[in-house]
This record gives structure tokens, sequence and C-alpha cells, in this order.
């Protein structure tokens, strides 16, 4: 069984060649380079140089819009980073391009928050007078989603005790 590397190597080897050995490896272990963190709201598009030099070039980075003020943040770390791996300053400087990854994941509704007791109760009661069994459970699950899209309702403050003599 051959390394997945390899043939990711050997297959990405004619797109990327272009741009060097060392770059096109920056590319494939892009989330080695710059970490986990990084890599999934980042992709390095292409490094720039002048004429005839090899040295303190332009990193061009693509970069998930909300992701951009870290990445200008944390900029010095990330130059740091990827000039460790080439082994010389190869980068002296970032240029961002704000938009969406290719491929990347669109995110997803954010799940409603679990519902109270009290908040699950009055959803049942509400719903006591519906006979069919499906309209039932849409309108539970409909109510579930609504409510859970709400804040929390605040929590009651508890009576004051009565002092016995």
């Amino acid at each position: 069984m051959k390394s997945i590397a390899l043939s990711v190597s050997k297959i990405a080897a004619p797109v990327l060649g272009r741009r060097g050995l060392a770059e096109a490896e920056m590319i494939l272990g892009w989330a080695a380079v710059v970490g986990e963190d990084l890599a999934r709201d980042t992709l390095p598009i292409k490094l720039a140089f002048g004429k005839g030099d090899r040295v303190d070039g332009t990193l061009h980075l693509k970069v998930v819009s909300a992701a951009a003020p870290e990445v200008r943040h944390r900029e010095p770390q990330i130059i740091e980073r990827i000039n460790g791996f080439f082994g010389y300053r190869a980068v002296a400087r970032l240029k961002l391009t704000q938009g969406p990854l290719p491929n990347a994941p669109l995110p997803g509704p954010k799940p409603p928050r679990p519902l109270a007791a009290a908040e699950t109760n009055a959803l049942a009661h509400s719903l006591d007078g519906i006979v069919d069994p499906e309209l039932k459970a849409a309108l539970e699950r409909w109510g579930q989603a609504v409510l859970g899209d709400q804040p929390p309702p605040p929590a009651r403050p508890l009576a004051p005790r009565k002092e016995s003599r």
C-alpha cells in the first residue's frame, strides 16, 4: 500500500510544477505549515518575487472574509512559519484576497438551543387538541425550532421565604 502523499504529489505535479517544487509542497502541506485552524480559512494562491529574486516575496492568500482580521493580526507568525518551511526568507509580506474558498462547505444553520422543561410542557399543551399524529409531530418540530431560535426565557426569581416566629 502506497502513502497518499506520494500519490497526491504525482497527481498534482503537472498542475503545481510551474510554481516550483517547494511551492507545490507548501500548498499540498498547507495545514502542516500554518496549522489546522488557519488552513480551514486560507488558501495560498501564488508566491510572487521581484524580477530575478527568490527572497522577500509576497504570498497571495485567499481568505474567508470572517477570518481576514485574524490572519492580518497573525501575519508575522504566519510569515515566520512559512519561512521556516522554506528554510530561508522566502516571504516578506502577505496579500489577502477575501472571499469563499473553493470547495469549502457552506456554513449550515445553527442548531436550535435545547428547550427548558417549562417550554417543552407549554408546547406539548398547545398541541393537545391535534388528533393527526403526523401533523402533531411536524408542528412539534416546528415549535421546537422556533422556540429554540429565541433567547431562553429569564429565570424566575425565587419567592422570598416567610419567616416563622
